[in-house]
């Protein structure tokens, strides 16, 4: 059965700060074998500070939603397989000089990591699954 989301849930995690968010991202991602962007003829694109690149994600589709709103008003909630993350974005997302913003809310842009650091972070949380 899918993973679903109740109110208390999304507002208490959201309202998390940044490494908490992280933690909680990390293990929901595991456990669900997948992640969330936002989608409409291409994926969303933020940018820190820096102007370098960011490809937001999050652990469900509820949250991802709740941040579809201003310039990505017009996209939805994507799936994406937790392998081809790992196998395909990751490695793209690296070697387009891009990093990701993992769990950003209408507050933050989310915890900002490199694709080495997520994958390592995930692959350590996938081993306690084997």
């Amino acid at each position: 059965m899918a993973w679903q989301l109740g109110e208390k849930e999304v507002l208490a995690v959201s309202a998390l700060e940044g490494p908490e968010r992280y933690a909680y991202f990390v293990k929901r991602v595991a456990d669900e074998q997948r992640l969330w962007s936002l989608w409409n003829d291409g994926w969303v694109l933020a940018k820190d500070d820096a102007g370098r690149e960011l490809v937001p994600v999050w652990p469900h589709q509820d949250y991802a939603a709740l941040c579809a709103k201003g310039e990505w008003a017009d996209h939805t909630p994507k799936e994406i397989n937790l392998d081809a993350w790992i196998e395909r974005w990751l490695p793209g997302i690296e070697g387009d000089n891009r990093l990701v913003a993992v769990f950003p809310t209408d507050e933050n842009q989310g915890v900002v990591v490199d694709s080495r650091r997520l994958t390592s972070d995930l692959e350590q949380e996938l081993e306690k699954y084997a």
